[in-house]
């Protein structure tokens, strides 16, 4: 390989990848949507038909997941995912504001997205990053709050979070267990919703370590002006008693609760979810 293949062959890997956008339909105010991880953009699927009449719906699978890229030596840090979300947002060319939804995971990459958007770069920059559009709302689904242990008050509180990230830090360390109860729960989940495969171990295993079990989405949304609505399952398990009233306390910060669902989105969760984007 001569010099100049080499150095061409870095700047590509330098430059953030795109994501594949699996849905781009719909006219009007255009909505973002940002699955979870060992996902895909199939998350949505309650949702988009719901919204495609008045809006311009654009979903994405996220780095490692669905049919979007899984970079070699990628290590599937918060930046990784967000650089790749910004490089995917610009190539759209948007020269309107758009509502950002993420769930799970993806609630954490939009958090991030749009903390950076107001904070993290000069408008300019940002801009020229991005494009002209920029984030007017937040719609976080299920986020997975997890405030560090030593941080939180309530001892009760911080023994729950204290169990989730035990149990986190359980199921990347034993991956034989963790990819075989994962094809039994995918068996009993609508189909395509939950990919965990050999295939997306490693987006899988690293993105909880770097994004869900270490995370900044409590100063992320502090930070944003913009309305924020959390909508969240009354039996979502991947959420600890308590450990939403952090932001919940937050002056632009809208909670809606909705009963008898839990992590995914199903129909009840995608009305709430439909009707708040449209309110």
């Amino acid at each position: 390989m001569t010099w100049w293949a080499e150095l061409k062959r870095k700047a590509r890997r330098r430059r953030p990848p795109l994501l594949h956008v699996a849905t781009d339909a719909g006219t009007g105010p255009v909505v973002i949507l940002v699955h979870g991880i060992a996902s895909s953009s199939i998350t949505y699927y309650e949702v988009i038909p719901l919204l495609t009449p008045n809006h311009r719906v654009i979903a994405v699978d996220i780095l490692g997941f669905g049919q979007s890229p899984a970079p070699e030596g990628c290590e599937y840090r918060l930046e990784d995912h967000v650089e790749a979300l910004a490089a995917t947002i610009r190539s759209l060319k948007l020269r309107e504001p758009f509502v950002l939804v993420g769930h799970s995971l993806g609630s954490l990459i939009s958090t991030r997205y749009a903390a950076m958007e107001r904070h993290g770069r000069t408008a300019s920059t940002w801009r020229r990053l991005t494009g002209r559009g920029t984030v007017s709302r937040m719609v976080l689904v299920g986020p997975p709050v997890y405030v560090t242990p030593s941080d939180i008050g309530d001892p009760r509180v911080r023994a729950r979070v204290s169990a989730y990230l035990r149990a986190y830090d359980f199921l990347r360390a034993n991956k034989d267990f963790t990819l075989s109860n994962a094809g039994i729960v995918a068996r009993l989940l609508p189909k395509g919703i939950f990919q965990l495969t050999e295939k997306t171990w490693t987006p899988f295993t690293k993105s909880m370590e770097h994004c869900i079990e270490s995370q900044t989405v409590v100063s992320d949304i502090a930070s944003l002006t913009v309305p924020v609505d959390v909508i969240y399952g009354a039996l979502d398990a991947f959420i600890a008693q308590g450990s939403l009233t952090i932001i919940e306390r937050m002056r632009h910060v809208t909670m809606h609760r909705v009963e008898a669902n839990d992590h995914i989105i199903r129909k009840r969760l995608a009305r709430v979810l439909v009707k708040v984007i449209n309110s």
